[in-house]
């Protein structure tokens, strides 16, 4: 339990150690929170709404995340903006202003997505591992060898890795991997762009229509869920409000945390959606009806093979930081609620020091958090193992999740910190912005299941290769 003191040059008004994140720090967490593998689905999305809905709906979901966005930085300390109680976490922030019944619901909510996003990330980072090994091998064997694989063994890599960065204690801690996680994030999409414009030059023309894939390159019904998948797409690309508090504890003041965050955030989705929209659209004019579900994955077999191959090892460097900004909060709750049941229990409270040769400062190990940190990137690399579709899955949790955690929380809070009158105008408008994402949550939280119901009828559990 944190005990206020003044606060000194080392120290914050709530007695911890002065935070030292910045407008750019904040915005690069953010930048490695939104802008992950899914930009490369964009150009698939928006051939699933066409040149007019498409690029539409991206603008309509930038606004809703920034607006919402501004909403919940308020929401970082309760009562006064300045001097308030800090909320150190997104349920903080639910649990001190809204408190009760929707604390509750929200905690579950926000854990079930991040869970289920670290998931994600597993499988799609070693999608892009094997994509490196299957050109190379493709490329060796003069293109006469499948190069078939199983994922099971870069999941394993991939969990390695992550066992030992989610050893680093603080979210605070970890801003420089979030910069190079960034960096790569503009590495693949830079590509990823640069590909399109090229194909766009040999092609001669902007493939595509006004409104998307037509009627019999696929059925009605098939018009139907993937528009409604395509909304599934867009939204969870946008999400990062699950994170928003998280990152907000990492900033210095003064000035205030709510205002150096509403910068990060109008440089950070400024920055996402020019990239969203031109990896997307460049994507869908190279592609038309043909655009692939992997933005990459369209360029012939493999060629350039080496670029691709630049570019899938930047989606892996930047999803093992990104997997990091998602854990790290179910981290930080476990360990809260593990030293408030056992405050003097050495395995959950106590530092031991360990002197590593060559470095000057002991590394302090917790073992609890040693331990628990472990155990939960172990279970999300079996998940991965045993359902290596779960990025459909993860697709329903982005779209369960979308309203709950980036609209209608942030929402009711700001109704509840400012006082906005019943009925007044202002809250007439808030309230129709919550109910059209809710409606859109549903619509494509529906196209998911349909996705994973057909992925279930070739479903073979720690044997799927590609």
């Amino acid at each position: 339990m944190d005990v206020p003191r003044p606060a000194f040059k080392c120290f914050d008004d709530d007695g911890r150690l002065k935070r030292s994140g910045t407008v750019w720090t904040a915005s690069a967490h953010i930048i490695t929170a939104v802008i992950g593998s899914g930009v490369l689905s964009l150009a698939w999305a928006i051939g699933q709404l066409g040149w007019i809905a498409g690029p539409a709906v991206m603008f309509l979901f930038s606004f809703v995340t920034y607006y919402s966005s501004t909403l919940l930085s308020d929401c970082y300390r309760t009562g006064d903006h300045v001097s308030g109680k800090r909320n150190y976490t997104y349920m903080d922030a639910v649990r001190s202003i809204l408190g009760g019944f929707r604390f509750k619901i929200c905690g579950m909510i926000q854990f079930l997505n991040l869970f289920g996003i670290t998931v994600g990330y597993t499988i799609a980072a070693s999608i892009s591992m094997m994509a490196i090994k299957r050109s190379n091998c493709f490329h060796e064997s003069g293109g006469k060898n499948p190069c078939h694989m199983s994922s099971n063994p870069y999941m394993i890599m991939f969990g390695v890795t992550e066992i030992l960065l989610s050893q680093i204690k603080d979210f605070d801690q970890i801003w420089w991997l979030s910069i190079v996680a960034a960096i790569m994030s503009f590495t693949y999409s830079a590509i990823g762009l640069a590909l399109g414009i090229i194909q766009v030059a040999a092609n001669g023309v902007f493939k595509g229509s006004l409104t998307g894939i037509s009627i019999g390159t696929v059925t009605q019904t098939q018009k139907i869920w993937r528009t409604f998948q395509a909304l599934g797409d867009i939204a969870f690309a946008y999400s990062y409000s699950v994170v928003l508090i998280e990152i907000q504890d990492t900033v210095r003041s003064p000035p205030a945390e709510s205002k150096t965050m509403k910068k990060a955030t109008r440089i950070s989705i400024a920055v996402t959606t020019t990239f969203y929209m031109l990896c997307g659209c460049m994507g869908y004019a190279a592609f038309g009806d043909a655009a692939p579900g992997n933005l990459l994955t369209g360029f012939g077999f493999y060629n350039p093979f080496w670029l691709l191959d630049v570019a899938n090892a930047a989606i892996v460097v930047h999803l093992v930081g990104a997997y990091q900004v998602f854990a790290q909060p179910i981290f930080a709750f476990v360990e809260k609620q593990a030293a408030a049941r056992f405050p003097d229990h050495d395995l959950v409270t106590k530092e031991f020091e360990i002197r590593i040769p060559g470095i000057r400062s002991p590394y302090k190990v917790n073992v609890f958090r040693t331990v628990f940190r472990s155990c939960f990137v172990v279970l999300t690399t079996v998940i991965s193992m045993l359902m290596p579709f779960f990025n459909d899955v993860v697709g329903i949790l982005g779209a369960l999740g979308f309203w709950p955690l980036t609209v209608y929380f942030p929402v009711e809070m700001y109704i509840k910190q400012r006082k906005v009158e019943r009925w007044s105008l202002k809250w007439v408008c808030l309230q129709m912005l919550s109910c059209g994402c809710l409606v859109i949550t549903v619509v494509a939280g529906v196209g998911s299941v349909a996705g994973v119901m057909l992925d279930l009828k070739v479903y073979k559990p720690f044997k799927t290769t590609y």
